[in-house]
């Protein structure tokens, strides 16, 4: 439900005014209440779009859950495209366990729509949980291209075949999850992680003739067509010739580690690889906070629970480091070293993003007193408000209090899912 409008009026008088002038000047710790976060966090990309600025705002929640459901509600406030989450792994960086497909399909999109921003497509704001903030990445995640076949293209199948293996697609006889692809004759079935349906490409020769959605349960085409697929990698750890030499030297030098090393050498990608990546990728890892724009403004939602998140996952990571891979180097040449993947602790991605001159700042209910938040030492700007009430159905009621606010010079607005509701509401006045 678009309500910019809403957001134009709360910027345009009273504690909405005195927020939208300090975030022209400064990084600015916000006091309100939880359900006034989104017009809070929305105002602030306002205003850095209205001053020019073509630098996104990192919006840090403590969970998953909280940043979908703020993204949610910036989607309503801002342009549906300007608004994207950078999704966490559902897994730690040293489980031998894979990320989902899908995750990594959302969180390669983002990164490329950061770092490779298009002029007419500005991401404005990126809603990132803390776990996916502290994580480091594989370097270069944001310049891996994804696969395209648009109708009409001239393409080679075998071609189009071997870039999805490159890519960690898995060929499969039948096409169900996403992730895999399939050949049969001169159809090519693929899932990108993106998708919800997976899309058969029809080959003509070398040419691309026709591309269809179709249904994974019983394989059947849709009645619609697409003109354009789109493939992102489905792995961070992209199986290219480098980390596959790398695993095979290193399946010399770790021989309890060699089935899962022997497949990366051979290009297969296998489940829980990405936890040797510190191992198989020679160049240093990077923070989220590394892939930002300069002069960046990264903004914390309840500084009290993000850090306690934190630092729970920090020792959570530490501890599985500790007892997953302690016997993963009996009889190695050389200690196993896998801290490059380690969580980075809040303060020190606090610190990184200061020494890069980015703005730090908060919104929450508590008094303002974080180590972190790099605002003015002045008061924070307090956006007042309660609660609204849930009538649940009560119109009567609901109308009574509005007339009542009305009464009281309260400016009132009403949002309904549609216009037919808004009218007989309007009747009932």
């Amino acid at each position: 439900m678009p309500l910019s409008g809403l957001l134009e009026a709360v910027l345009a008088e009273g504690d909405g005014r005195a927020l939208a002038e300090a975030a022209r000047r400064h990084g600015v710790d916000i006091q309100t209440i939880s359900a006034m976060t989104p017009l809070a966090v929305a105002a602030i990309g306002a205003e850095r779009e209205r001053g020019g600025a073509d630098r996104p705002v990192l919006v840090v929640t403590a969970t998953s859950r909280q940043a979908d459901d703020l993204a949610a509600g910036l989607r309503c406030l801002l342009r549906d495209r300007q608004v994207e989450v950078f999704p966490a792994w559902e897994t730690l960086p040293h489980e031998r366990l894979s990320p989902r497909a899908d995750t990594v399909g959302r969180r390669l999109a983002v990164l490329r729509r950061l770092v490779h921003p298009a002029p007419h497509d500005p991401l404005r704001v990126i809603v990132a949980p803390a776990r996916s903030l502290l994580q480091p990445m594989v370097p270069g995640l944001a310049d891996l291209e994804p696969i395209e076949l648009v109708s009409g293209q001239s393409i080679e199948l075998d071609t189009a075949v071997r870039r999805l293996v490159d890519a960690a697609y898995t060929r499969v006889e039948l096409v169900e999850r996403r992730g895999e692809f399939a050949v049969r004759g001169g159809l090519l079935d693929v899932f990108p992680p993106t998708e919800e349906h997976p899309i058969r490409v029809e080959f003509w020769g070398d040419e691309v003739e026709e591309l269809r959605p179709f249904s994974a349960s019983d394989q059947r085409s849709l009645d619609t067509k697409v003109e354009r697929l789109v493939a992102p990698p489905c792995r961070e750890l992209v199986l290219n010739e480098d980390v596959r030499r790398r695993a095979a030297e290193l399946a010399l030098d770790y021989p309890e580690l060699s089935e899962m090393l022997d497949a990366v050498a051979d290009g297969r990608a296998i489940e829980g690889m990405e936890a040797l990546t510190p191992l198989l990728v020679e160049a240093p890892m990077v923070s989220l906070i590394a892939l930002l724009p300069d002069g960046a403004h990264v903004l914390i939602c309840e500084p009290e629970r993000v850090s306690a998140r934190a630092s729970d996952l920090v020792g959570t990571s530490q501890e599985f480091l500790d007892a997953s891979w302690s016997s993963a180097a009996v009889g190695a040449r050389a200690p196993l070293d896998l801290s490059g993947a380690t969580l980075r602790s809040l303060e020190e991605t606090r610190v990184e993003a200061i020494a890069r001159g980015m703005l730090w700042s908060t919104v929450g209910a508590l008094d303002v007193g974080d180590p972190a938040s790099t605002a003015e030492p002045e008061d924070p700007v307090v956006l007042r408000a309660t609660p609204a009430l849930r009538y649940r159905g009560d119109l009567e009621s609901a109308l009574r209090d509005t007339g009542e606010l009305v009464r009281q010079s309260w400016r009132v607005v009403l949002a309904f899912t549609g216009p037919g509701p808004a009218e007989r509401a309007a009747e009932q006045r």
